[in-house]
C-alpha cells in the first residue's frame, strides 16, 4: 500500500483520483449489463464518469497479496506512459482494498475479434490489417526503449489490442508487465501469459525479457496471415500450435498450405513472404535471435509502404486496361493513396459490410 499512499499524494498527477461512490455511480453499482471484458486480472465495466466522458473501469473481483501488486504494477507503468498506441490511464480510485483503474473507453472491440470474427458487422482490408499491427509494434517498442525504465509487457496478444473509433491499436492490460531489469540482472518471475503466445524461452527459464514480447507478437503476426487462433483442440500435435504447423510448412518451403485462398490470390508475394519471414524471425527458439521490437515496427513500416504502392500500382493497370477495352473504370478505396504513406490517425479505413476479414 505504499505505492497507493505515494499515489495519492502525488503533486501534479495526469490521471484523476475517483472516489467509490462515483464509480458505484459510473457503472449503475457494478450492473453485470455493463461489463465489457473479463480476464486473468479483473472484470472490465462501461462506465459514464464527469457528466458524460465515457470510461472502462477495471475491477478486481478477487483479493489477494498476488492481484494487488498486479493492479498497483499496472497502475505504476500506465501513469507513467503517453503514446497514441498506448492505452491511456484515465484514474484510479484509491479508497477500496484493491484500486480500481480507469481508461479511456476504446468503442470497437479487440484485434482477435477482428480477425477471427467476433466483430460481425464489419470487414477490413489487409492493408488496414497491417497498418494495426504496425501500429502495436510502435506502442511496444515505445514500451521497450523510451520508457524510464523499459517495461516488459508480459501478455502480448490480440486480445490486448484494443481499436478506437478510428480502428487505431491501443496495447492494453499491463497486469503482467514489468519494470525491465538492468543489464547486469535477471528478472525470474512465476511464467503468467497466456498459451499459444507464451515464449518457450520464458517458460524454460522464468526469465521475461523484451525477447518475450516478440515472440508473442510473431504470434500475432501469424493470426493476421491465417486467420486462425494460436491453439486448436483438434487435430496433430502439431496442427493444434499454430506455430508449430506454421514453422513446419516453413521448414518445408509449402507456405501456401496455410494461408487462406483470398490471401494468396489476392495480395502481393513479397508482402506475404516478407510477412511470414518476420514472423518466423520473431519465433526464433533463442531469444538473442530474435528481432527488436523496433526492428519489426520499421520492417512493418516498410511492408505498409510495399502494400500501397502495389495496390495503386494494381489500380493505375486496371485503369489503363479499362480504358483500352473501352469500358467505364472502376473505382477503388486505397488507403492513404492521395497522400503516400502517412502514420497519421486519420488514415483511410476501407470497409465492407460482413463478418470478418477472413469469413470470406
Amino acid at each position: 500500500m505504499i505505492l497507493f499512499e505515494r499515489m495519492r499524494s502525488e503533486k501534479g498527477l495526469a490521471f484523476i483520483i475517483f472516489s467509490e461512490a462515483e464509480l458505484i455511480q459510473a457503472t449503475n453499482n457494478y450492473d453485470k449489463s455493463g461489463i465489457i471484458g473479463k480476464g486473468g486480472h479483473g472484470t472490465v465495466y462501461k462506465g459514464i464518469v464527469k457528466g458524460n466522458m465515457p470510461v472502462a473501469i477495471k475491477r478486481c473481483a478477487l483479493i489477494d497479496d498476488r492481484q494487488k501488486k498486479e493492479f498497483g504494477q499496472e497502475m505504476l507503468i500506465l501513469s507513467q506512459i503517453n503514446h497514441k498506441n498506448i492505452v491511456k490511464l484515465v484514474g484510479c480510485c484509491l479508497e477500496v482494498e484493491v484500486p480500481m483503474l480507469v481508461y479511456e473507453f476504446i468503442p470497437n472491440g479487440t484485434l482477435f475479434e477482428l480477425i477471427h470474427g467476433k466483430n460481425q458487422a464489419l470487414q477490413i482490408s489487409f492493408s488496414s490489417l497491417l497498418r494495426i499491427v504496425h501500429e502495436a509494434a510502435e506502442g511496444l517498442n515505445f514500451l521497450h526503449v523510451y520508457a524510464s525504465p523499459p517495461i516488459i509487457h508480459g501478455d502480448v496478444k490480440t486480445a490486448n489490442i484494443l481499436l478506437d473509433e478510428n480502428y487505431m491499436a491501443k496495447v492494453s492490460d499491463f497486469g503482467a508487465s514489468i519494470l525491465a531489469p538492468s543489464d547486469k540482472e535477471q528478472y525470474v518471475t512465476m511464467v503468467q501469459g497466456t498459451c499459444g503466445y507464451l515464449d518457450p524461452e520464458y517458460m524454460q527459464t522464468c526469465q521475461l525479457t523484451e525477447k518475450s514480447d516478440v515472440y508473442s507478437f510473431g504470434i500475432i503476426l501469424l493470426e493476421v496471415l491465417t486467420g486462425e487462433e494460436p491453439l486448436k483442440l483438434d487435430g496433430t500435435e502439431t496442427q493444434r500450435s499454430l506455430s508449430s504447423n506454421f514453422l513446419t510448412v516453413m521448414k518445408e518451403n509449402n507456405l501456401d498450405a496455410i494461408l487462406p485462398s483470398h490471401i494468396k490470390g489476392q495480395e502481393s508475394n513479397e508482402l506475404i513472404k516478407s510477412l511470414a519471414e518476420l514472423a518466423k524471425q520473431c519465433l526464433d527458439m533463442s531469444g538473442s535471435n530474435r528481432p527488436s521490437m523496433k526492428e519489426i515496427a520499421d520492417e512493418l513500416g516498410r511492408l505498409r509502404k510495399l502494400s500501397l504502392h502495389l495496390w495503386v500500382q494494381l489500380d493505375v493497370e486496371m485503369e489503363t486496361q479499362s480504358l483500352l477495352d473501352g469500358a467505364p473504370t472502376a473505382s477503388f478505396e486505397i488507403e492513404g493513396a492521395t497522400t503516400g504513406y502517412s502514420t497519421q490517425e486519420g488514415e483511410n479505413l476501407p470497409m465492407n459490410l460482413g463478418s470478418s476479414y477472413y469469413a470470406r
